[in-house]
């Protein structure tokens, strides 16, 4: 049985992040180790939240462990709070990556256009070397756009920008790259169309998977789709393969949870996961 290392935030009331991910990558038979950035009392969606951050934790996490030799298959890094605990995380993939680890990075820094508060160019600069240590990156749109350094294209874009965007990030270093999110112009269409950017490092080939937008939001879907995806690459999919698997996952997840009332707590993953593509 694979190990896998989860470093992100944890949430006290809400499925997100690693509240999310644990419940779908242990359904999927991984041995799944956490380590938390920040203990955060809810989902940012209710307007009111505290966050706990652990940076020191997380050092002297890393001394145990390395003193105990526990070891890891994989690691997955997803929010990050401040530029200690970036470089942190930076070197510790570092150093995993040397020993054969797989190294997957959701570069969470901002949606639609925009930054999310607190994150400036100092966090993108660094967030640039941390995907560099990447066999597998996962950003949306947006942070693509500022990973690459490019204008952020809020009426979509063409299928050869979107593939010069996905190339531009595996040259700084990236592996694989899955860009989430993206809205794509298509010859005589008026409306761009939503998909799924991807680049196979290993096939060295470029892909583009169209998908139906559903109207209703639910946070933590981003960390459904990362762990499904990672949880297939991890058994030996393909880039696309697994890509479509997350997709899958997170459109049933959605369907079948439309009609509750509090979207905010994120989804019931405990309920739900038979959804789960296998």
């Amino acid at each position: 049985m694979s190990k896998l290392l989860l470093i992100n935030d944890l949430a006290g009331y809400g499925k997100v992040a690693l509240s999310a991910m644990i419940p779908i990558l242990s359904h999927m038979q991984y041995e799944v180790c956490s380590l938390p950035t920040a203990l955060v009392s809810n989902t940012l969606d209710y307007g009111k939240f505290e966050i706990l951050e652990t940076t020191s934790y997380m050092k002297n996490t890393l001394q145990v462990w390395d003193a105990l030799g526990f070891q890891f298959d994989a690691v997955s890094t997803g929010f990050i709070v401040s530029r200690p605990q970036t470089e942190l995380v930076r070197d510790f993939c570092r150093a995993q990556k040397a020993k054969g680890t797989r190294i997957f990075t959701d570069p969470i820094m901002g949606d639609e256009g925009k930054l999310y508060n607190g994150v400036g160019e100092e966090t993108v600069a660094l967030m640039r070397e941390l995907i560099a240590t990447a066999d597998y990156i996962v950003p949306n749109y947006t942070e693509a756009a500022y990973l690459a350094g490019v204008p952020y294209q809020c009426g979509g874009t063409t299928r050869e920008e979107l593939y010069a965007l996905a190339d531009k990030l595996h040259t700084l270093g990236a592996g694989s790259v899955l860009i989430t999110s993206a809205r794509m112009l298509v010859d005589g269409g008026w409306e761009p169309i939503a998909c799924v950017v991807g680049y196979d490092a290993a096939a060295d080939q470029h892909f583009i998977l169209p998908y139906e937008e559903l109207p209703v939001r639910f946070p933590g879907t981003g960390d459904i789709f990362s762990a499904v995806f990672m949880g297939h690459i991890l058994r030996g999919d393909a880039l696309k393969t697994a890509a479509q698997a997350a997709m899958q996952t997170v459109s049933k997840m959605l369907a079948q949870n439309a009609d509750n009332q509090d979207k905010y707590k994120g989804i019931p993953l405990e309920t739900c996961l038979e959804d789960v593509v296998l």
